[in-house]
């Protein structure tokens, strides 16, 4: 049974004539008579009763006629709704991205995208870059914002880096900054026995200020523990201790910003999907926002090296202050507690 037979039907039940039927859908008379007798083998039972000059729906014809017209409306509403989605009317979007980047980066992107498209749903799912790669592989999200490299490769993964992300650090502008003198910027050794603020585990922040700080020689010293990047940022604007955050987050919180004096602090940011199958349209258009977002000074998104030289352990490329991703010193752990976040809910 085909939608063209059922239109030809209906066509013809409307009309009660099969010329006019077929002058109404634009096809010759025969073929239009052809499909009609073609639907009636089909279902085992004629349609219309067939007088010169009088059509009458059978009982057969009557039973069909409500099944074929809400069969037709339904296709129609398939192919408007398919249309709305192709063309961003409408549809869904599911991101992932660590916390820290969902305090910073994520939302001004997200505005510029819902500016755009106001019909798209968005879904966003905060986690740590090895959770949210497996969220991609097991479909479960469309596109997700991770730190690279992974500390374990995932081929199937198609990767385009973002931008580069200094860290810095944070203290209360109330409180004496973490220099003193002339000088304006922070060395990891300046970091030995400072009260830190410090991330719960799981964190790839804590994971990058411990690594950074016994690469220095040191243990950090850790006045309270165990918050997100919220509570982090509490408990240094309240005197508890400084922490090391990402510039874009430290932007934001009102915070004294001091930078590192060498140039290894930072991390790199991808935007990844699934390499075996095309992301969704609402996907890859908010992958041209994120890449036209990117560093005005990074216009090719700031290409990093290794994170490490060759056959080099990480602690010796933090102390030397040569260019190391957040990720590559991690343990592994996600950073973030994998909270689902619903940004706007369609009508």
């Amino acid at each position: 049974m085909q939608l063209q037979q059922l239109r030809y039907f209906t066509a013809v039940a409307d009309t009660r004539h099969f010329t006019r039927a077929a002058a109404r859908e634009h096809v010759a008379q025969p073929s239009l008579s052809q499909q009609i007798r073609s639907l009636e083998r089909e279902l085992g039972a004629e349609l219309f009763h067939r007088a010169r000059g009088h059509i009458t729906l059978t009982d057969a014809g009557e039973t069909l006629l409500p099944i074929a017209r809400r069969i037709l409306a339904d296709a129609e509403t398939a192919r408007r709704e398919v249309q709305e989605v192709a063309q961003l009317r409408r549809g869904r979007l599911r991101l992932g991205a660590p916390p820290s980047l969902c305090a910073s980066l994520v939302p001004d992107v997200l505005r510029a995208f819902h500016a755009a498209y106001p019909g798209v749903d968005l879904l966003i799912t905060e986690d740590g870059s090895q959770d949210l790669v497996r969220a991609l592989a097991d479909g479960a999200l469309d596109l997700a914002l991770i730190i690279t490299p992974l500390p374990v490769q995932a081929p199937a993964l198609a990767t385009a880096e973002l931008l580069r992300e200094e860290l810095v650090v944070v203290s209360a502008p109330d409180r004496p900054a973490p220099v003193a003198g002339r000088r304006t910027r922070i060395r990891v050794e300046d970091l030995r026995g400072r009260p830190l603020a410090m991330f719960r585990r799981g964190y790839d922040l804590r994971e990058f200020t411990t690594a950074a700080c016994r690469a220095a020689g040191f243990e950090p010293t850790f006045t309270v523990e165990g918050g997100e990047m919220d509570a982090v940022l509490g408990f240094v604007r309240a005197g508890l201790g400084i922490a090391v955050v990402p510039s874009m987050v430290a932007e934001r919180s009102g915070l004294r910003v001091t930078r590192f004096a060498t140039s290894g602090m930072h991390r790199v940011v991808s935007v990844a999907h699934r390499g075996d199958v095309s992301p969704p349209r609402a996907a890859r258009e908010l992958q041209r926002i994120l890449m036209e977002r990117r560093d005005p000074g990074c216009p090719e998104g700031c290409p990093v090296g290794p994170a490490t030289g060759p056959g080099r352990p990480v602690g010796e490329a933090v102390a030397s202050g040569e260019a190391v991703s957040g990720e590559a010193v991690a343990s592994g752990r996600p950073e973030g507690g994998g909270r689902g976040v619903r940004v706007s809910r369609g009508g």
